[in-house]
This record gives structure tokens, sequence and C-alpha cells, in this order.
């Protein structure tokens, strides 16, 4: 799997405007490349579609499109996004905690093709919805397993969260089914944890999972026809080139895998993380109280990640050796270097006292592994700075949409 690693010439090469770099790199190549072998990865009968929510960008949806068995959304604004992006004809599934009757509405008249129901009123909610409509619904119910889970980043269930049905509340949910006339039961929904960097430990999770649903369906005589297993397969922002064991997940899951049911993944960083970079020019070297500080042309409001998660986001020091000013240039070496973004405030921060050789005004800090919940997750217009730059490099293009490439040159 590569990782990509822009040298501050290829970064020159292809950004232009003259204004101090800020910008998001994109290696579609690349992308298309690692979505194409992890899909190839599992096993017949089962699907891996893309969640949306990890990168919205339409080209990104396009590099996917040929390789993933559809895209998974959170919201209105993302089944839009699909369709715009990709067509009419892509399969989309939809999930998340708070629906209205705008979002069931849409999720109809879009062809959407599946809904994973959270909550008891949700059901009554998405059943008076698809009745005014006279539809037929297909749903899952997403379950919140009553724990405990393996450990991960982010734990969605097997604990006390906003996300799916309370295990002890499935036979209730299931009852309520019943007098739901507009409402298909196919399966459920696990969504457990996020970020799992244990390949061998999610295996057994999804296996477990798996053996629910089929006691569950069993136990209340259901037809069980889906079971969405979620994503969650890890990175490690802390080694980069650390990767999450998908041909070992993939051999640990499938003597679980049966002809009776179609099985889901709807994995999102896995897909983006590796193949974009978030560059910024270094604007200033400031020492403070005991600290240094690299100030960028940049920062959370562009690439919230590394703040909302808490963590030094992996980068480089990319050195640039022009320097158009008369005094003498600033720069520190051998130091424990943080990097702050432009705002008026100290939570700007993407990382703290890394060590690093050297580093001038002017140079780049060029953040790895910025492909997933970065600029999607960020606060763009705080402050009004301007947006960075999105480029997109490489020669893949897919036929619907097209995706054109900003640059000639490969990263890869």
């Amino acid at each position: 799997m590569t990782l990509l690693k822009p040298t501050a010439a290829q970064i020159d090469a292809v950004l232009t405007g003259g204004r101090p770099i800020c910008a998001f790199l994109h290696d579609l190549d690349a992308l298309n490349r690692h979505a194409r072998g992890i899909a190839g990865s599992l096993p017949p009968r089962v699907e891996l579609f893309y969640a949306v929510k990890a990168n919205n960008d339409s080209r990104i949806l396009g590099t996917l499109a040929p390789h993933v068995a559809g895209f998974e959304v959170a919201s209105s604004g993302e089944i839009l996004k699909v369709r715009e992006a990709v067509g009419a004809d892509a399969r989309i599934i939809m999930g998340g905690p708070a629906r209205t009757r705008e979002d069931i509405e849409l999720v109809l008249a879009q062809g959407v093709e599946r809904l994973h129901v959270e909550s008891l009123h949700a059901l009554r909610l998405v059943n008076a919805v698809a009745m005014q409509a006279g539809a037929v619904l297909p749903i899952l119910l997403r379950v919140n397993l009553a724990g405990p889970v393996p450990g991960a980043t982010l734990t969605m269930g097997g604990a006390a969260t906003q996300f799916g049905i309370a295990q002890p509340d499935i036979p209730e949910a299931l009852k309520l089914l019943r007098d739901c006339p507009a409402l298909r039961f196919e399966g459920f929904h696990f969504h457990t944890v996020s970020n799992n960097r244990d390949a061998a430990g999610h295996a057994a999770l999804c296996a477990m999972e798996l053996g629910l649903a089929r006691s569950w369906a069993t136990e209340h005589g259901l037809d069980l026809a889906v079971v969405n297993l979620g994503g969650g397969w890890g990175v490690d922002y802390g080694d980069p080139d650390w990767r999450f064991d998908v041909d070992g997940f993939a051999r640990a899951f499938a003597p679980h895998v049966g002809e009776d049911i179609r099985l889901q993944f709807e994995c999102g960083r896995i897909l983006t993380a590796y193949h974009a970079a978030y560059v910024c020019e270094i604007l200033d070297l400031k020492f403070v109280h005991g600290r240094t500080f690299a100030l960028l042309r940049g920062g959370t409001h562009h690439f919230r990640l590394p703040s909302s998660w808490g963590h030094n986001h992996p980068f480089l020091i990319l050195p640039r050796d022009a320097w158009p000013h008369p005094w003498p240039r600033p720069e520190c070496r051998d130091i424990n270097l943080t990097l702050a973004g432009e705002l008026c405030t100290p939570k700007d921060v993407l990382a703290c006292n890394v060590p690093v050789e050297r580093a001038r005004i002017g140079d780049l800090a060029c953040f790895l592994m910025a492909g997933a919940y970065g600029w999607d997750i960020s606060h763009h217009d705080f402050l009004c700075h301007p947006h960075p730059q999105h480029v997109y490099l490489g020669a893949y293009e897919h036929a619907n949409p097209p995706v054109f490439s900003t640059g000639s040159t490969s990263f890869s």
C-alpha cells in the first residue's frame, strides 16, 4: 500500500497562484489501486460500501465507485452528493442516529436501497412517512450491543452512547415491526467500534455479531437477508507505515460467511486516509516561554482531525531554498517544534513538541494521511481565512462521472 509523500519540488510544480502554499493533494491513481485491492480481498457474498462521511469529495467518490458495492450515507446532503457525483444507479444505504421526516421522504424519492433504523420512535416515524408515500421501505435495525466490546479509538456500541437500539430492547423493536406494514425488515446493523487496529480481534467481533443476528432470526422466526457489520478497520496515525491486515481479517472471517445471508461492511478511513496530504507553508517561527512554534498558512479550520483526536499528526518538513527577503532567513535546528495554525485560539495545533532537525520560514509542513476526516469535519469559515487549494494528481479517470486531474505528476 502506497502513502502519498510529495517533495517540495513536486508540490511547487502543481500549485499556482503565488500566495503562501496551503493545499490538499489527492493521489487518485493510488486511491484507485488501493480500493481495488481491498475490495478484492473480501470473500464472495461480502459487499464493501464506502462511508461517505470520511471524505465526500466528488472526485474521491467517482474514483471509488468502480470498486465498492455502493455508498453508506448519514444525511440527506450525502445522498444528494452521491447522486450528483456518481449517478442515479449508485447503490446507497443510510444510517445515523437522528432522522427527520424530510430525510425519509428523500430516502424514498432518491431510491435509497435500505435505511438503518436506530430507535423505536424512528421505526414509527419511518413507517408513517412510508405509508403516506404508498411505499414499502427495506430496513435494518441498528444494534447497540450490551458489551463489553474490544477497545478501539472510538466506541459506538457496547456502552452508553446515542447510537442504535440497546440490545435488551431488540425484542420490543421486533414486536413493534409487526405493526409497521410500510417497513420490510431485512436484518441487523452493527457498527460497534471505529478504527480498530486488531484485525483478528475485529474478525472475532464481527463473527460474534453475525452469530447473534442468526440466533435472533431463529428465535423470532425472522427472514434474515442482510447483516451489516459496519466499518472500523483501523489506521495508525502514530505509524504511517503500519497497515490493517485486510487479508488476515478476511481469512479469519471467511469461515463465518454462508450462502444464506448477504454481508456488508461500510468502511471509510481505511480507503481514503493514505492517499492525500495537507501541505502548509511556514509563515513564522517563534520562541515563546521555552517552546518553539512554527506558524502555518492553514490549521485546524482546514484539518481538524489532529485536534479532535488529540494526537500529533504525522508530518514532514519539506525544505524550499527560495527566500525573497533582504533580511536573514529565520530557522531552527534540532528542536522540539509545535506546528500551530493561523487561528486566534491556542487550540489550533496540529502537532506539539515534535523533534525536527531543521525548519525555516518558507519551508513546507506536509501532513500525511490527510484523506479522511480532515477537511470534511473542519470549521472552514472560522475567521474567514482563505480555503486551501484541492489538487488531484494522476491520470486515473472514471467514465461516470469524469474524474479530471489538475496535475500530471504521479507521487506514488
